[in-house]
């Protein structure tokens, strides 16, 4: 399907966990265990029942128990990026979306891990990838549910190919007013406004780009940037700037000026702390980070892409 959740990702600590800094994670209280070798694990989801069970069941004295953080698509590339920063060298071509350390060496993929621990403790693994594609799924699943949160999805084609899926969690229990009219409009069920307006981001555009900036869509009038309207009237007031535009992917409302909200939302391509108070931020993107650079990398005139680049479906993703 479409808009079924991909892999979800993980980092996984063995020994003493660094205090986490990523926005992503909550801070966890752990008991430093007894340990010859400790190593940091960044990786899927899939392999986390590799190590966690049976290296442990295995060697039991010798390898401490993980600290699990989890981390959703986007906010695992920007994890990666920021690493690959971090090390610099050699390691910004690092083509694996995988991190192994050992004592704080990188030590490559998954790949190396495995040949590192058959090579020191004799350990192989033979279950299917099907196995923990399947555990990755129940993981997205689970979290989907208990986060009562709303999730919707905007299918994308840029010049008329399909390019893939856009997912956001939108923070429904923190703006429920801004979350219900960027849902309704993903599903299209409000119809049409007092003025004959079809209300629905569903074929509609998006009609400006600002590198390093953001995107911006949901002109459902024309898609020139000056129209839109919610499904409460023309426009409805800012509900509240509770959460920062600390990041990439943020998903926001675009305005003319303070209580003047629409239908035109933005994606941020970076941390934007200007637009704090300004706009009302009310969801982030959490799968769809190679769709969003696609769209970054369109070639644009005056902000404008030059080619089309267009919602061809949306709605709400139900676990």
């Amino acid at each position: 399907e479409s808009h079924k959740w991909g892999l979800s990702r993980c980092r996984l600590y063995w020994g003493d966990p660094p205090v986490p800094n990523y926005p992503d994670c909550r801070p966890m209280i752990c008991v430093k265990p007894q340990r010859i070798m400790a190593f940091n694990l960044f990786i899927f989801v899939i392999h986390f029942e590799i190590l966690r069970w049976k290296v442990l069941l295995n060697f039991p004295t010798k390898i401490a128990e993980p600290v699990v953080l989890p981390l959703l698509e986007l906010a695992w590339h920007e994890y990666l990026q920021e690493k690959k920063k971090e090390l610099r060298g050699e390691t910004w071509e690092y083509p694996s979306s995988v991190m192994c350390f050992i004592d704080g060496q990188l030590l490559g993929s998954e790949k190396e891990l495995l040949s590192w621990a058959y090579d020191k403790w004799n350990y192989q693994d033979f279950k299917p990838v099907a196995l923990y594609q399947a555990i990755t799924e129940d993981f997205c699943t689970k979290y989907m549910q208990t986060s009562q949160h709303v999730f919707v999805y905007l299918d994308i084609a840029i010049q008329e190919q399909p390019t893939g899926t856009l997912l956001f969690e939108l923070y429904s229990d923190m703006c429920p007013k801004t979350c219900e009219n960027f849902r309704s409009l993903c599903t299209g069920e409000a119809r049409t406004s007092r003025s004959s307006l079809a209300l629905t981001y569903k074929e509609s555009i998006f009609h400006r780009l600002v590198k390093n900036g953001w995107i911006q869509g949901g002109d459902i009038t024309a898609g020139k940037g000056d129209g839109g309207e919610s499904i409460y009237g023309p426009t409805f007031e800012d509900e509240n700037f509770s959460i920062p535009h600390n990041k990439r992917g943020i998903l926001g409302m675009a305005n003319k000026g303070r209580h003047s909200n629409g239908s035109q939302f933005y994606i941020t391509l970076q941390p934007a702390p200007y637009m704090d108070k300004k706009y009302v931020a009310f969801g982030q993107l959490i799968e769809g980070s190679d769709v969003l650079q696609k769209l970054e990398d369109v070639s644009t005139y005056n902000e404008r892409p030059i080619v089309e680049c267009k919602i061809i479906n949306c709605g709400v993703l139900v676990p």
